[in-house]
C-alpha cells in the first residue's frame, strides 16, 4: 500500500485537498467538494493506498498562497510526482508549460507532443490529472475557445482563468 498524507488549504475557490508523501512531494490536489473523485484518481494512479491527516508542507501552502495573491510563477516551486501512464505524464508536463494568463486547446497540446491526431487522448489525460491548479489543466479550452470540462466544475475553472487574466470566451 502506498502511504499518503492529506491536508486541507482554505482558498478563494473553496477548500483544497492536498495529498503528499512523507518527502513533501505533492501527489494530488483536488477540491473539498470533489473528494470522491480524488480518491478514485488516487486508486487509478497508485493502486491501494492509505491516507492519513497531516499538516500541509509549508512550501506547498506558501506557494499556493502566493498564487492566489497573484504570483502565478509561485506554483513552479511545488514538487509534483504523479502516477499515470507515460503518455499521461507527458501531457501533464506539457500543461505546466502553459503560462498563466494563456490557454491552449487539446489539439495544440497534441501537436506539441508530436501526436497531432491525439487530441481526444490528450483530453482524457487532462481529465485524469490528479494535481489541479499546479498542473494547470484549467488552462485547456475547446477548439472554439469555449470552456470545456474541469474536474472542479466550470465556475471554478472560469474563476481560475479570470484570476490569471486569461482572455478566453466563457460560454
Amino acid at each position: 500500500m502506498t502511504p499518503l498524507l492529506l491536508s486541507r488549504f482554505a482558498a478563494p475557490v473553496g477548500t483544497i485537498l492536498l495529498v503528499h508523501d512523507d518527502a513533501h512531494v505533492l501527489r494530488a490536489l483536488d477540491f473539498g467538494d470533489y473528494e470522491d473523485r480524488m480518491h478514485r484518481l488516487l486508486r487509478l494512479h497508485y493502486g491501494p493506498f492509505t491516507l492519513a491527516d497531516a499538516p500541509a508542507p509549508h512550501r506547498t501552502t506558501q506557494a499556493l498562497q502566493r498564487y492566489f495573491e497573484g504570483d502565478f510563477g509561485a506554483l513552479a516551486a511545488i514538487p509534483v510526482e504523479t502516477g499515470g501512464t507515460a503518455f499521461q505524464r507527458s501531457v501533464w508536463a506539457a500543461l505546466r508549460t502553459i503560462p498563466a494568463g494563456h490557454t491552449a486547446t487539446y489539439g495544440a497540446l497534441a501537436r506539441q507532443l508530436g501526436s497531432p491526431g491525439a487530441s481526444r487522448a490528450v483530453g482524457l489525460a487532462n481529465g485524469a490529472n490528479p494535481v489541479a491548479i499546479v498542473v494547470p489543466c484549467h488552462r485547456v479550452i475547446g477548439a472554439n475557445g469555449a470552456l470545456t470540462g474541469f474536474g472542479g466544475g466550470l465556475p471554478r475553472k472560469q474563476w481560475l482563468l479570470e484570476h490569471e487574466g486569461a482572455q478566453a470566451r466563457f460560454f
